[in-house]
């Protein structure tokens, strides 16, 4: 999936970056605790725009729906 985010400076870009790359929650949130308090707030407010941007991106849930259905 392909995600756009703009207005970003490019701290907060190499931030999303580097964020993107990661393959894990664990390595994020690792990556996260390592910086300074005000970089933690930005990466927390990327990660929201991501999740944003990602759920205008969704046009078809039926596969959700049919993995939901089975409970």
């Amino acid at each position: 999936m392909d995600i756009e985010l703009h207005g970003l400076s490019p701290k907060q870009m190499a931030l999303a970056d580097i964020m993107w790359d990661l393959q894990e929650t664990e390595a994020v949130e690792s990556f996260i605790a390592s910086l300074p308090p005000a970089d933690q707030r930005d990466c927390r407010t990327i990660i929201e725009l991501m999740q944003l941007a990602c759920t205008d991106e969704l046009e078809d849930v039926t596969e959700a729906k049919e993995l939901l259905a089975q409970f």
